[in-house]
């Protein structure tokens, strides 16, 4: 591979002073707003010290993996029971393993263990059923375990109500946690507020900073110097770009020192899924005040596009699948879902990679697709 020739060194290091010059005129500016200042790191610390300690939360068609290991006649009606509830949809197995991956997976919510020898056991009335939930959402655990114990609750009801000789000796109910052993709700809230906190800085700051260059004029005296329409792009990203990860930590050190969130997954792959969230945020950000132009008018489409989709349909505050089918078909298409997920997987499960690599994989083809139509919408010339 060869050097580049001298005009080319040349054509660099002009576009790279280009560049630096843009982000500096652009840090000075938001230096000097008290409104950035406020929306980028303020608003922030605020949102994530209201929703944390003020919100909580509540569910249906919880999915569950029934594992039956002998198909006794009590066990199988007790089976039957989680079948007939209008609260689970379940899955029948005759082993834990594959019930366990299917957790992992977060294709279910829980695993019922009727144990092989439950029927001996509840003969002579110490029988005992195994509940794992998976304890993400610690609100949407604690509801699931009480639905679980009521369907155990219907089942020895029932049972009783045969008489005839049949034994209905108590069953003891084991509850277990996955993920958030604590049960603590802010476990699954905090990364959540991550995503707000990310989408907030990027996309609406960075839309209301760029409408308010066309509103003003500013971006006129762009047009007249040597300057191209991607470096222009390079110097308004950057500086928020830097803006956001700055709020990130902020969050990041609220989640463990306020909070106390565990965090069991990697911190490059934190990094790499919140960056490429980042860049989705500022495209989005750029793409609307390149169409729109107009403060006001950006501000009200970041507000529908962005932050409430991220508020109300991204996994953070209500559960997906509770949603009617449409709805949930639209989420697909927000960011914020598969960032939820993301962060969601990455604090409280570690690195798993069937969930990680396809959420990724999707922002990262939202964040390729956004900068191209962002590129084309920013040209030099006035509408």
């Amino acid at each position: 591979m060869t050097a580049p020739d001298q005009p080319t060194r040349r054509r660099l290091r002009a576009k790279a002073r280009r560049v630096w010059a843009l982000i500096r005129k652009e840090w000075r500016q938001m230096v000097r707003d008290p409104s950035s200042i406020a929306i980028g790191v303020v608003l922030p610390v605020i949102l994530i010290l209201l929703y944390g300690y003020g919100l909580s939360l509540d569910v249906k068609n919880v999915k569950v993996a029934v594992v039956l290991e002998s198909p006794s006649p009590q066990a199988t009606e007790l089976a039957a029971g989680f079948q007939l509830s209008p609260y689970f949809e379940p899955r029948f197995f005759n082993s834990m393993p594959p019930a366990q991956e299917l957790l992992l997976q977060r294709n279910v919510d829980g695993i019922v263990r009727i144990r092989s020898d439950f029927a001996r056991h509840q003969s002579i009335g110490d029988a005992q059923l195994q509940i794992v939930v998976n304890g993400t959402d610690a609100n949407r655990a604690r509801i699931i375990q009480g639905y679980a114990q009521g369907a155990v609750a219907q089942w020895g009801a029932r049972l009783g109500a045969q008489g005839a000789g049949v034994s209905a000796g108590p069953v003891v109910v084991q509850n277990r946690l996955w993920f958030n052993e604590a049960n603590d709700s802010h476990y699954f809230l905090v990364p959540g507020l991550i995503v707000l906190v990310m989408t907030l800085i990027g996309a609406f700051l960075t839309a209301m900073v760029m409408a308010r260059e066309w509103e003003r004029g500013t971006f006129e005296a762009l047009f007249v110097t040597p300057v191209r329409s991607d470096e222009i792009l390079l110097g308004k990203t950057i500086p928020y770009f830097v803006q956001g990860m700055v709020g990130l930590g902020l969050c990041l050190l609220a989640g463990k020192f306020l909070f106390h969130v565990p965090f069991r997954g990697s911190m490059w792959l934190l990094g790499a899924s919140s960056m490429l969230y980042l860049v989705v945020a500022l495209a989005i950000g750029l793409l609307i005040s390149s169409l729109t132009r107009s403060q006001f008018v950006a501000s009200q489409i970041t507000l529908l596009v962005t932050f409430l989709p991220a508020v109300m349909l991204s996994g953070f505050l209500f559960d997906l699948r509770s949603m009617p089918a449409a709805v949930r078909l639209i989420t697909y298409l927000l960011p914020a879902r598969y960032y939820v997920a993301l962060l969601q997987t990455l604090f409280l499960a570690g690195d798993v990679w069937g969930v990680v690599v396809p959420n990724l994989l999707v922002l990262g083809g939202m964040a390729a697709a956004l900068l191209f139509l962002a590129r084309l919408s920013t040209t030099k010339k006035l509408a």
